[in-house]
């Protein structure tokens, strides 16, 4: 019996949410209201797609089309969202000896991309993939050219004082020696999210870097996705705002997603030191293992996320060109920047 690919419709839409949660690739953006936030703010159409052998769910794999003038595009995450990973989520394989597993996971990757060519028919496609997702095989005999990116991962599971004990000097300094009373730091909302979206935007355009991300795009997904899984942490001195970091929180691993910029206010706070520690305790008290930092690519600010003692780990970028689409690729180089 093969796989069956199709777009999702019905009960697969019902039960979408709950095969991401027992899939070990599943992230908070795959669930299927961020996938439909994804596509409005994107201008794109998502295009779900579930993969079965027989009743049983074996993969899941969103995408979203989006259609430059005649040119059919593909992608998973959209462009300029700064959504770090998504892609093909895979269910039921894990008991599997590694032939059958093997087998059908290509198989389901292999229906899902003919699915793809088929009824899209694709000039240019682009996904990008978490480093758990480490069998790439059948997208390279699929003609996808792979470049590996990095991430930096701290582990969380020693506890509170292990954790701070692994940092560096200068981290633990500016987090023991910074006064109780001279900031505060705090989860807010959406007045918070758009706080911190701006000052990140404006950051990076002062540096002559684009950045589409919006607070309407965020505050979305705060509002809709469980309670929780989007956190807006703030730092306040005499209640002024002075920087802050989105983050995601989804099954055991929080994730800095945005912020974290150089702040404009004039303060000897150790400003991210701060927020990232506080981020990384609360995340303990809630029973996370991992903190990702989110990008490790950029040379001058692998020097800051250094500090807290992370672990090295890669994720993938999967791209096809059709011939003569090498402009249409250097047109989203900011997709392969964007962590």
């Amino acid at each position: 019996m093969s796989i069956e690919v199709r777009r999702a419709t019905g009960d697969d839409v019902h039960s979408w949410d709950a095969f991401v949660e027992q899939s070990p690739h599943g992230n908070a953006f795959h669930q299927y209201d961020a996938l439909e936030i994804q596509a409005a703010h994107a201008g794109a159409e998502l295009v779900p797609l579930v993969g079965r052998k027989g009743e049983e769910v074996v993969g899941l794999f969103p995408l979203f089309r989006i259609d430059k003038g005649p040119i059919a595009t593909v992608f998973s995450p959209p462009p300029e969202l700064r959504v770090a990973y998504l892609g093909p989520v895979l269910l039921n394989m894990d008991h599997m000896k590694q032939r059958k597993r093997e087998g059908r996971h290509h198989e389901f990757i292999d229906a899902c991309l003919e699915w793809v060519r088929d009824e899209i028919r694709p000039r240019y496609t682009h996904i990008r993939l978490d480093g758990r997702y480490d069998d790439l095989r059948a997208f390279s005999w699929n003609d996808y050219a792979i470049t590996p990116q990095y991430t930096y991962h701290v582990d969380l599971s020693p506890g509170v004082d292990d954790v701070l004990m692994s940092f560096s000097s200068d981290a633990r300094s500016n987090i023991r020696n910074a006064p109780d009373d001279a900031y505060s730091i705090e989860e807010g909302g959406p007045e918070a999210i758009e706080q911190i979206v701006e000052q990140v935007a404006s950051r990076y355009e002062s540096q002559g870097i684009s950045y589409r991300s919006t607070p309407a795009f965020v505050t979305d997904l705060y509002t809709t996705l469980p309670e929780g899984q989007i956190r807006p942490y703030v730092l306040r001195t005499d209640g002024e705002f002075v920087g802050g970091i989105l983050v995601i929180d989804y099954k055991e691993t929080v994730s800095r997603w945005q912020g974290g910029v150089r702040t404009d206010v004039e303060t000897d706070l150790a400003v991210n030191d701060l927020l990232d520690w506080r981020i990384m305790r609360d995340a303990i008290d809630r029973g996370r293992t991992t903190y990702d930092l989110v990008g490790a690519n950029n040379r001058r600010i692998n020097r800051y996320k250094a500090k807290f003692n992370p672990e090295l780990h890669p994720f993938y970028s999967l791209e096809r060109n059709a011939a003569g689409m090498k402009t249409l690729a250097h047109l989203y180089k900011t997709i392969r920047e964007g962590v």
